[in-house]
């Protein structure tokens, strides 16, 4: 299949998921974030310092620009959109990125907030850098890390899936099909970047991820980049500031077999497909 049909045949799957174009995130939702975001509420700026104050109006036109929501402040409600095209083109620039890391074989550390979703598309991406001879780290594994929740601090253990660094309750034994945690918490690379930083082995070159794990990567100077859902402005702030190398716009909740033609056809175009 020639890149421009398997551009197409990619566009036409994120409208047929959901995964583009009209989105599960609500307006509601997404303008809520945006202005706990403006107030620099640590469960909107997920790991990132903003190097300035970032207003509701100039967040809705960022995301709007980067990522196909509505430019209209007025709009209040209903669901909200994720444009298709800068999906498949910040999946192309993902491509570019993974491929430079696999030319260079540098070390990279994969995590996720939303394991139960996104667990797969990662694990693909693991499987495939390892083989092309990147160290696929797993850093702190095992490790407590307490995590502020509405029911307050929880312990959770760090753990890894498939090459996939994520959060699990103490005692679990986190599998793809019962894959962990979700948070949008930075403090799970924090305890990854400061194990590998303290142990003998190499520290990340690249981190691929979501929520704190692309920020707070992004904001201690390591390349990061991910997935954006259209609620999720840290993380374009984090690209417009420089700190975030991709940030790919798409639903970040929908069934976890929606991503697997992503994982395809990044693999693809980044020439590590088995």
């Amino acid at each position: 299949m020639s890149r421009s049909a398997a551009a197409a045949a990619l566009r036409s799957h994120l409208l047929v998921s959901g995964l583009a174009g009209t989105v599960a995130t609500t307006r509601e939702k997404s303008l809520t974030r945006y202005r706990l975001f403006a107030a620099r509420d640590p469960r909107a700026l997920l790991g990132l310092e903003p190097e300035r104050d970032w207003s509701v109006p100039e967040l809705i036109a960022l995301m709007a620009a980067e990522c196909g929501v509505s430019a209209d402040p007025g709009r209040l409600t209903g669901q909200d959109t994720i444009d298709p095209d800068r999906t498949v083109a910040a999946l192309d620039a993902f491509a570019v990125r993974l491929a430079v890391a696999a030319e260079r074989r540098a070390p990279v550390l994969l995590g996720t907030g939303h394991p139960d979703r996104l667990l797969g598309f990662y694990a693909a991406l693991a499987a495939a850098l390892s083989a092309a001879g990147c160290p696929v780290l797993a850093p702190a594994e095992g490790c407590r890390v307490d995590i502020t929740t509405r029911f307050g601090v929880r312990p959770y253990n760090l753990s890894y899936v498939g090459g996939v660094a994520l959060v699990a309750e103490p005692g679990a034994r986190p599998a793809h099909g019962a894959p962990g945690a979700h948070t949008h918490s930075p403090l799970p690379l924090r305890t990854a970047l400061a194990a590998a930083a303290a142990g003998p082995g190499p520290v990340p070159e690249l981190v691929i991820g979501d929520h704190g794990w692309v920020c707070a990567a992004g904001q201690l100077g390591v390349e990061a980049m991910g997935p954006g859902d259209a609620d999720d402005p840290a993380l374009y702030v984090g690209r417009a500031e420089g700190r975030v190398s991709v940030v790919v716009p798409l639903d970040d909740a929908a069934p976890p077999d929606s991503y697997g033609p992503l994982a395809r056809y990044v693999l693809d175009h980044s020439g590590l497909s088995p």
